[in-house]
C-alpha cells in the first residue's frame, strides 16, 4: 500500500490500528499489534479489576525516522514508531519491541494517571511484553546494584537501566505486587501521589541511604529548598511518633486519653532518659521518644491501629504500607518507608491541624532527644522530631529530623549518623532558607464577589479538610469550597488547590495555600455615601480567606494588575502591594485585605518573577498608610452614561458635576418649587467611577439631555502610583518611581 493509504481495524475494545505503508507487510503488522493488544489487554484485566468503560484512541503504526541506536521502537499516546531493520520481514526484535510500545499505549489509555510515572510505565511494559527473560540473561546481578542502576537512569532509557528493572522484577514469583496495587489504584480512580519507587517495586530497601534534604513552605506548600532524593522513601525509625499521639489524642474524640505508664526497669525499650518518672505521660513519652511507653500503650489496647485518622495521610504522602503493629508504627522493625519530602507534606497538615502538637514538640530541645546541646538554645520555639533507624547490633543506619516554625518544614535525613550528631545543621539550614524573601504569611480574602456555593477547588495532590484538628480527604475531583472549608483549613498536600467558578477562567485558577471559612461582620456603609450592590460585596468582604507566602501573594497581586510589567516598575508596584498587605486594616477592620479593586485584585497564585523577590528584600516603605496605585497612562476616553444612572449614585436634579483632588463635586436643586434652592456636595471620585463603571476618574462631564457624557485618560482612580507611567520611565529606580508617585509626606488616610 501507498503512503497516502490508512487502513484501521477496529474491535470492540482494541484501539483501531492505523498503518502508512512504511512498515510491512501492513496486514501482519496489524494482526500483530491485535493480538498483542489483545493479550496486554487479558493481563491489564486480570490485575486491575477491570478495563475503562471507554474506547481506546487510535493507535498510527510508522516507521520511526530518528530512533537511537539502542532503541527498536519508542512512542507517545497515539502513535507508535518501529525500526524496521529489512523491509517486509518482522523479525522477533520488531515484534517484542511493538509489545512494549503497546503495554505504554495501554497504560495511556487505562490509566492516565500514571502517565508521568515513568518507572511504573517501564515496569509493567517490561513485565506484560514478554521480554524479561531475554533482559534477565547476563551475568548476576545483586540487587543493590540493579536499584543503583535504575536510580542512575531515572527514565529508565538505557539498556542497563531496563536490566537493571529486570532484575528487581525478578525479585518476586508471579506478577509484581506493587504493580497490582497501582494497577488497582488507578482502576478505583484514586490518585497518582506520588510515583512509584525502586523500594515498592523490590518490596524491600535496596539502596543504601544517602543524605537528604527537603524544606517547604507551611503556607504555600511550595519546595523551597531540595538536596539529595528527597522523593525515596526509607525507613523512618521514631519520627512518625507525633502522628500516633495525635491520633490517640484526637480533640473532638470521646476514647479515653492515653494513660500513665509505669516505667519497666531492665527494659531496653525503657531506656529513654534519666530520671524518669514513677509515671510517664503521652508528652513526655514523645518527647523522649520511649519505645516502651508505646509498646505498653498498645497493650492496653487503647492505641490507634495503623495512625489512626492519620494513616490515610501518611499513606497519600507516600508511605509505603501501614503499620500492622507497633513495633512498625514506631520504627522498631523497619517495615516500611517514607520519603523525606512526604515525610514534610505530612508535618506541614500536622501544624494545620494540632497546634497543640506542634507546641508540645518544641519541648523537645528543653526536655527531650535534643536537650542538653550548644545547638538547643538555637532552636527554641522551633518543633522538632527526632527518629533513628537501627540495625540489628543498635548500630544508627539512618538518622531523621523533622522540624517546623512559624513559617516552614524542614526535614533531615542521614545515614549512619544519630540525629544529635547532626542537629548543628538545622539552625544554618532554616537561616539559609530564610533568606529568600517574604515566605512568612499573607493572609486575603478571595472570591467574595461569588455566591459561596458557586466556588469550586480540587486538589491534584492529596487534599484534606481538617475537622476540628481530624484530617478528611477531599473529593478527587472538584466539590464545593464552603463544603471543603465548613469545619476547619482545606490543604492541599504536594499541588495547588485548583479552583473555579462560573462565567471564571476554563480550567480554573492556581491557589497555592491553605484557605479557611471566615464570616465577615454586617457592612453598613456610610450614611449618604452612594453604594452599588457590587461595591457592597467588596466592602463586606468574604467568607474565604486565603493564606500563602507573601511573596505568593505580592506576585498575585502584580500579575492581576499587569501582567506586562517588568523592571523597575515591577519592582515599585510590588512594594506597594507587599506593603498594602500590611496595612488591611484601612480597608478591612481587624481582617485581612480583600481581592477586588476595593482593596488590590489578587486572582491567584502564579510563577514568581524575579522582581518580587527583589522588592521584598528591600527596605520597607516609609509611608505609614495606604498606598493607592492606578493602571494610569494617557490613553483618552469618552463614555456615556444615562442622567437617571448618574442620578440613582448621586440623587435627583442634579445640576452641574465637576473633578479636582481626586474628589467629584456636584450641585443639586433642592427645596420646592416656589423656593429652590442649590445644594453643594462632594464625594470621592472613585466612588462615581466604581459605580459607573468608568476608565478612571473623569476630568469633566457634560450634560446632554437625557444622558451625561465623561471624558478622562487612563485607567483607574489616577492616584497613587500610576503604573503606564512608571513603564514609561525605564530609567528611574523603584525608589525614584514610589518618591514621584506618593511625595516626601504620607499620603492621606
Amino acid at each position: 500500500m501507498g503512503w497516502a493509504v490508512a487502513v484501521a481495524v477496529l474491535l470492540s475494545a482494541s484501539p483501531g490500528f492505523v498503518t502508512r505503508g512504511d512498515v510491512t507487510p501492513e496486514a501482519d503488522l496489524r494482526r500483530e499489534a491485535q493480538a498483542a493488544w489483545t493479550s496486554l489487554e487479558a493481563q491489564y484485566a486480570a490485575q486491575a479489576g477491570g478495563l475503562p468503560t471507554r474506547a481506546p484512541a487510535t493507535v498510527t503504526l510508522q516507521k520511526g525516522t530518528s530512533l537511537p541506536p539502542e532503541r527498536n521502537a519508542q512512542g507517545r499516546p497515539g502513535v507508535v514508531e518501529l525500526r524496521q531493520n529489512t523491509p517486509g520481514v518482522l523479525d522477533a526484535r520488531t515484534r517484542t519491541a511493538l509489545r512494549h510500545e503497546l503495554a505504554h499505549q495501554l497504560l495511556w489509555w487505562a490509566c492516565p494517571a500514571s502517565s508521568e510515572d515513568r518507572l511504573f510505565h517501564e515496569a509493567f511494559a517490561l513485565t506484560v511484553s514478554g521480554e524479561l527473560p531475554a533482559w534477565r540473561d547476563g551475568p548476576y546481578q545483586s540487587l543493590s546494584r540493579a536499584a543503583k542502576e535504575v536510580a542512575s537512569a531515572p527514565e529508565v532509557d538505557t539498556s542497563r537501566a531496563r536490566r537493571g528493572l529486570a532484575r528487581i522484577l525478578g525479585e518476586h514469583t508471579g506478577f509484581p505486587a506493587a504493580l497490582t496495587r497501582r494497577l488497582r489504584q488507578c482502576h478505583d480512580g484514586a490518585r497518582w501521589t506520588t510515583p512509584l519507587t525502586v523500594e515498592e517495586l523490590a518490596d524491600v530497601a535496596v539502596l543504601a541511604p544517602e543524605p537528604a534534604t527537603v524544606v517547604v513552605s507551611r503556607h504555600s506548600g511550595e519546595v523551597l529548598f531540595s538536596e539529595g532524593d528527597v522523593r525515596r522513601a526509607v525507613p523512618y525509625g521514631s519520627a512518625l511518633k507525633p502522628f500516633l499521639y495525635a491520633a490517640g489524642t484526637a480533640l473532638a474524640s470521646n476514647s479515653a486519653a492515653p494513660p500513665l505508664l509505669a516505667p519497666r526497669r531492665g527494659v531496653q525499650e525503657w531506656v529513654c532518659g534519666a530520671g524518669l518518672p514513677p509515671e510517664v505521660d503521652a508528652r513526655l513519652a514523645l518527647l523522649r521518644s520511649c519505645n516502651g511507653w508505646f509498646l505498653d500503650w498498645e497493650a492496653t489496647g487503647l492505641a490507634p491501629k495503623a495512625f489512626g485518622v492519620w494513616g490515610p495521610v501518611l499513606s497519600a504522602v507516600g508511605l509505603t504500607g501501614l503499620p500492622s503493629d507497633m513495633t512498625e508504627a514506631i520504627g522498631l522493625r523497619s517495615a516500611h518507608g517514607l520519603s523525606p519530602w512526604g515525610m514534610a507534606q505530612a508535618y506541614r497538615l500536622l501544624a494545620e491541624a494540632r497546634p497543640d502538637v506542634l507546641a508540645l514538640l518544641t519541648g523537645n530541645v528543653d526536655e527531650g532527644t535534643l536537650s542538653g546541646l550548644s545547638t538547643s538554645k538555637a532552636l527554641k520555639g522551633v518543633a522538632t522530631k527526632t527518629g533513628t533507624v537501627r540495625d540489628a547490633a543498635s548500630r544508627p543506619q539512618l538518622g531523621w529530623i523533622a522540624a517546623v516554625d512559624t513559617d516552614l518544614v524542614a526535614v533531615i535525613v542521614r545515614p549512619g549518623k544519630m540525629p544529635r550528631h547532626f542537629v548543628d545543621e538545622l539552625p544554618a539550614l532554616l537561616t539559609r532558607v530564610r533568606r529568600q524573601a517574604g515566605l512568612d504569611a499573607a493572609r486575603v480574602q478571595v472570591l467574595g464577589l461569588l455566591p459561596s456555593a458557586t466556588v469550586e477547588a480540587r486538589c491534584s495532590g492529596a487534599g484534606f479538610s481538617l475537622d476540628d484538628g481530624a484530617p478528611r480527604a477531599a473529593p478527587p475531583d472538584f466539590s464545593r469550597l464552603d463544603a471543603l472549608t465548613a469545619k476547619g483549613p482545606a490543604v492541599c498536600l504536594g499541588s495547588p488547590w485548583r479552583v473555579r467558578f462560573p462565567d471564571g477562567p476554563d480550567g480554573g485558577r492556581d491557589y497555592a495555600g491553605v484557605f479557611t471559612w471566615s464570616t465577615p461582620p454586617p457592612y453598613r456603609p456610610p450614611p449618604g455615601v452612594p453604594t452599588t450592590p457590587s461595591a457592597l460585596k467588596a466592602r463586606r468582604g468574604s467568607d474565604f480567606v486565603f493564606r500563602t507566602t507573601r511573596v505568593q501573594y505580592t506576585a498575585g497581586v502584580v500579575a492581576a494588575e499587569d501582567v506586562t510589567l517588568k523592571g523597575e516598575a515591577r519592582v515599585a508596584l510590588a512594594r506597594v502591594a507587599a506593603h498594602n498587605e500590611r496595612h488591611a486594616d484601612t480597608r478591612h477592620s481587624g481582617r485581612a485585605l480583600c481581592d477586588t479593586t476595593h482593596c488590590q485584585a489578587f486572582r491567584g497564585t502564579v510563577r514568581i518573577r524575579p522582581e518580587e523577590p527583589r522588592a521584598l528584600q528591600l527596605p520597607p516603605l516609609k509611608w505609614d498608610a495606604w498606598l493607592t496605585f492606578s493602571q494610569g497612562g494617557a490613553t483618552p476616553w469618552r463614555e456615556v452614561r444615562t442622567r437617571s444612572e448618574v442620578e440613582a449614585l448621586l440623587g435627583r436634579n442634579l445640576v452641574s458635576l465637576r473633578f479636582e483632588s481626586g474628589r467629584v463635586r456636584y450641585l443639586r436643586t433642592e427645596g420646592t418649587p416656589a423656593a429652590p434652592y442649590e445644594d453643594a456636595r462632594s464625594l470621592p471620585c472613585d466612588t462615581l467611577r466604581a459605580g459607573l463603571k468608568l476608565p478612571s476618574c473623569p476630568q469633566r462631564a457634560s450634560f446632554d439631555g437625557p444622558q451625561v457624557l465623561f471624558e478622562g485618560q487612563g485607567r483607574g482612580h489616577g492616584e497613587g502610583l500610576d503604573v503606564e507611567a512608571a513603564k514609561a520611565s525605564p530609567g528611574l529606580s523603584s525608589d525614584a518611581l514610589l518618591e514621584r508617585a506618593y511625595g516626601a509626606r504620607p499620603p492621606t488616610p
